[in-house]
C-alpha cells in the first residue's frame, strides 16, 4: 500500500479526513502531534520544546548552533520506525518531506478557503480578529519553517500529488478520492523503492543516535545507508569525538557495516581540541 502523507495545516477536517482513510484501508493512522512526542521520548527531550522548535519561525541563533536540524533527524527517525510497517496515514505538515527519495508516498495537501479555516480557528479564539491574527501567524511560521528546513514553500501545490479543497467538497468525497488514488499501481511498492525506505530507515536510526550521544551530538555529521552499509561523512569539534562515531553508528540495529569519513574542525581560539 502507499504511505499516505496528508498534510493537513491547521485544518481540523484534515484529521478527521486521515481517521477516515485509515478506518478504509485498515491502516494506522499517525498524528503530527503522537509523532513528536515520540520523537520526545526517544530522545529524552520536553515534548514542548520539540514540537517549539517545529513550529517557531526560526531565529538567526537557532540557524547557527543547527539546533532545528537536530530536532528533525529524531522526528524522522520516528515517522520512519512507523513507516517501515508498510501501511500508514500520517497527518500533518508535508510529513512527505520527512521522507525522501521513496517513490510510494501518496502526497495530499488539504486545503480550504479563509472563511471555513476562520470559522475552525474561532473554536479556540474568542473574537474573528484574534482567529484571523492566529491563522495569519501561524501561516507566516510555517512558510518560515519549510524554508529554512527543506527549502521549498509548502503550499507549492507541485509538492503534492492531490490537493484537496475542503470548501468544494466534502470529507466523504475526499476520503473516497485518497482511497482510490492510493490504489493506483505509481503508488504501490517496488523493489527499488522498498529498499529505498529500509536505506532511510538505517540512516534515520543512525543519524538519531549520534545526535542523541552527548559525545556527538555537537558534530556536523551526515550519514547515508545502503543495503545496511552505513557512511557517516562530515566534521566535529574535537579531536576525542573522531573515535566514538563509529561505535555508536556500529550498535544500531540492522547496520552491517560503518565507514568513517571524518575531519577534525578547530574551534576558533583553542588548540588541540582544549579550551
Amino acid at each position: 500500500m502507499a504511505l499516505i502523507m496528508i498534510s493537513r495545516g491547521t485544518s481540523r477536517e484534515g484529521s478527521v479526513l486521515a481517521q477516515q482513510v485509515a478506518a478504509r484501508l485498515g491502516a494506522p493512522c499517525l498524528s503530527r502531534e503522537a509523532m513528536i512526542a515520540e520523537a520526545a521520548t526517544r530522545s529524552h527531550l520536553p515534548t514542548p520544546e520539540l514540537t517549539a522548535a517545529l513550529d517557531k519561525r526560526p531565529a538567526f541563533w537557532h540557524r547557527v548552533l543547527g539546533e532545528r536540524t537536530t530536532y528533525l533527524t529524531f522526528v524522522r527517525a520516528a515517522l520512519c520506525e512507523h513507516a517501515q510497517g508498510g501501511d500508514l496515514v500520517y497527518h500533518g505538515y508535508v510529513g512527505h518531506l520527512l521522507l525522501p527519495g521513496i517513490a510510494h508516498v501518496l502526497r495530499v495537501q488539504v486545503t480550504a478557503d479563509r472563511e471555513v479555516r476562520l470559522r475552525a480557528a474561532l473554536a479556540e479564539h474568542p473574537t474573528r480578529e484574534a482567529a484571523a491574527a492566529h491563522l495569519a501567524r501561524v501561516d507566516r511560521e510555517r512558510r518560515a519553517w519549510s524554508r529554512f528546513l527543506f527549502g521549498v514553500d509548502w503550499e507549492d501545490p507541485l509538492l503534492y500529488d492531490l490537493v484537496l479543497n475542503l470548501s468544494r467538497i466534502s470529507l466523504d468525497t475526499a476520503c473516497e478520492t485518497v482511497v482510490q488514488a492510493a490504489g493506483h499501481p505509481e503508488f504501490q511498492p517496488t523493489p527499488a523503492s522498498a529498499q529505498a525506505l529500509r536505506d532511510l530507515v538505517l540512516q534515520s536510526r543512525v543519524a538519531a543516535a549520534l545526535a542523541a550521544d552527548p559525545r556527538t551530538a555537537d558534530a556536523a555529521l551526515t550519514v547515508t545507508a545502503d543495503a545496511g552499509r552505513v557512511t557517516v561523512t562530515g566534521q566535529v569539534r574535537w579531536p576525542d569525538g573522531m573515535d566514538p562515531v563509529a561505535q555508536i553508528a556500529e550498535r544500531v540495529a540492522d547496520v552491517k557495516a560503518v565507514d568513517v569519513k571524518l575531519s577534525y574542525l578547530a574551534v576558533p581560539g583553542t588548540t588541540s581540541g582544549i579550551p
